[in-house]
């Protein structure tokens, strides 16, 4: 639990000057309400005339002892003056006035708090958005991305309802039971003292459900994860669950997720609930015990508490109930809360494996070549690439090709620090990619990926993504380049047409070309190119081919193709295999050698 509240205290760290307020306005509140609730014993002292006579002026000191005396000098003179009637109409305007102020503070105890609760819960968002950007790709191989979906979404949720919510009842109300305790204290130590006994039996039965109920939101959490995967899974594959007639079987394993999720959900709202009453019962049942205790301590004619300041004792005691039942609740709903808070700790604690050193060197422009020297990678234990050795020199298209399987994505994605490798050094111009700075490294860098990815935005947006400072004009010249803009202009607003989803309005022809032109637009020295013509009509194909020569011209290329007919005019072409170069050279010469590469030919050609 100190963990829990050293990791709030630093969340709400920027916000100390609302928390500082909240606190003030939460004891001037919790100040006022005991004086309004004390009042009710001189009110029964007047009343049943039992007031001490107070005759000699008393001057005002700032003490609880000096207030009271002067608060009993001036009601024994308003007595004396002007009767019993206007001295109870003085107490009920005192009663008025503290009610006022206290529902005064007490508005601006939630005012200077509601930017403190949103403001942290924003910037946790934050924080894990960033976090996720940071992550290295191999962590979300691991991990699935509904669960990560989850955390973001119905984790940072429970969050904000069952911390940030109770943050109000962790300022408030600890205030307002101290402050009611010093008003017991006031009118009686003795009978004070036995309350102290009695409160930290209740609050170990607290304690001990709370600390259940964590235990099982855990579990709530981590299963409602794999219901937000099975959607996205869903989502995504919707059009092979169909094809393939397989409505059946998606829903009943949602049908049993969702079933497994209610129950525990089920477990976790019982135990919640079970907070309220245990509280209530708990609260009733002492103040049951000092009403019997005082009882007889009045009865008995014990001095140090009077029949009158027994029912003041028990009205500002009744007072600690409601808020001892509210810390109860918010203590539950942490208890809740800390089970997600611990799985976005998870994400925002994960290792960012690719790391930029503190002394990186900025890099503006590729002079040289780029150099893979005794290079191996191993997603976890089996290595997917073996040391590679090959340079790739400045203004030159290199082509790799291969089987499926053999390494090729994985070597391409080494170069922008997708992923670093265990072994060897890949190099920029004599300089290891790891001492370089990250934005600086990507920045010299062009791709267009198997899989078109686009945004759920415009054709110019998608098409100027991450470029700064563009124009119309040239978006509209890359989009021609990748021959784009005849599809572009014959959609209803043009450039500023939504394309959906992941590019769903669009043919798989059209959001390659758009992801092409999303390259062409950036105009790096290094293009990466991973099987960017594989989802082209052959019409598409051949000009989106012309485009590419073109732009490939005096500028360093990596081309992946499992069409040899596009990597024919390589510089050179290297062949891998199980994770390992074994030809390379051009295309005439990988022929002759009548080795893999030729065996790949002759398939095609088949």
């Amino acid at each position: 639990m100190k963990q829990f509240f050293r990791y709030v205290i630093k969340l709400i760290s920027p916000y100390k000057w609302n928390a500082g307020l909240n606190i003030l306005f939460n004891i001037l509140t919790s100040i006022f309400g005991v004086v309004s609730i004390a009042m009710i014993i001189p009110f029964l002292n007047v009343l049943f005339d039992k007031s001490q006579k107070v005759v000699d002026p008393v001057h005002f000191v700032f003490s609880m002892k000096g207030v009271e005396n002067y608060f009993k000098f001036t009601l024994s003179h308003l007595i004396e003056s002007q009767g019993k009637a206007s001295a109870l109409f003085a107490v009920c305007i005192l009663v008025i006035t503290m009610m006022f102020f206290k529902t005064l503070t007490w508005y601006l105890a939630n005012y200077f708090l509601t930017p403190l609760r949103n403001g942290v819960v924003r910037d946790m968002r934050n924080q894990i958005y960033s976090k996720i950007l940071g992550l290295p790709l191999g962590y979300f191989t691991e991990t699935r991305k509904g669960d990560v979906l989850s955390r973001m979404t119905g984790d940072v949720q429970e969050i904000e309802w069952s911390i940030m919510s109770s943050l109000e009842m962790m300022f408030r109300e600890p205030i307002m039971i101290i402050i009611s305790l010093v008003g017991l204290l006031w009118i009686s130590p003795q009978l004070t003292l036995f309350v102290f006994i009695l409160l930290p039996v209740a609050g170990t039965i607290i304690g001990l459900i709370g600390k259940n109920l964590r235990k099982t939101s855990m579990k709530g959490q981590i299963k409602m994860g794999e219901v937000m995967s099975t959607i996205e899974e869903t989502l995504s594959g919707l059009r092979v669950i169909k094809a393939f007639n397989a409505e059946k079987r998606a829903y009943a394993t949602f049908y049993r997720q969702n079933n497994e999720y209610t129950r525990i959900a089920n477990r976790i709202m019982r135990k919640r609930f079970l907070a309220s009453p245990v509280s209530e019962f708990l609260g009733v049942g002492t103040l049951v015990i000092v009403l019997w205790y005082g009882g007889n301590m009045a009865l008995a004619g014990n001095k140090s508490i009077s029949s009158e300041a027994l029912i003041g004792f028990v009205a500002i005691f009744s007072q600690i109930i409601n808020p001892a039942k509210n810390f109860t609740q918010a203590f539950y709903n942490i208890q809740k809360g800390r089970a997600s808070l611990d799985r976005v700790n998870a994400i925002l604690d994960a290792d960012e494996r690719i790391v930029e050193k503190p002394d990186a060197i900025e890099v503006k422009k590729f002079g040289k070549e780029i150099e893979f020297r005794n290079a191996s990678f191993a997603y976890e234990n089996e290595k997917v690439l073996k040391n590679i050795n090959l340079k790739i020199e400045k203004g030159k298209s290199i082509a790799l090709v291969g089987q499926s399987g053999s390494g090729k994505s994985t070597l391409v994605d080494l170069i922008p620090r997708f992923y670093d490798i265990q072994e060897g050094d890949i190099l920029l111009d004599g300089t290891s990619i790891k001492d370089l700075k990250l934005t600086d490294l990507r920045g010299l860098m062009g791709n267009v990926n198997q899989e078109a990815i686009l945004f759920n935005d415009s054709f110019y947006n998608n098409i100027a993504f991450g470029v700064e400072n563009t124009t119309p004009e040239a978006v509209e010249a890359a989009a021609k380049v990748a021959n784009a803009h005849e599809f572009i202009i014959a959609t209803e607003n043009g450039y500023e047409t939504n394309i959906g989803d992941r590019g769903g309005k669009l043919s798989g022809g059209q959001r390659q070309r758009i992801s092409i032109a999303r390259a062409v637009l950036k105009n790096p020295p290094i293009l990466i190119l991973d099987e960017a013509t594989s989802a082209l009509d052959t019409e598409s194909e051949h000009l989106v081919q012309e485009a590419l020569f073109n732009l490939m011209k005096n500028r360093t290329s990596i081309v992946i193709a499992h069409r040899l007919s596009t990597i024919k005019n390589a510089d050179e072409i290297c062949v891998l295999y199980e994770g390992e170069i074994v030809e390379r050279g051009k295309h005439e010469e990988l022929l002759a050698l009548n080795g893999h590469y030729k065996k790949l030919y002759d398939l095609q050609i088949f």
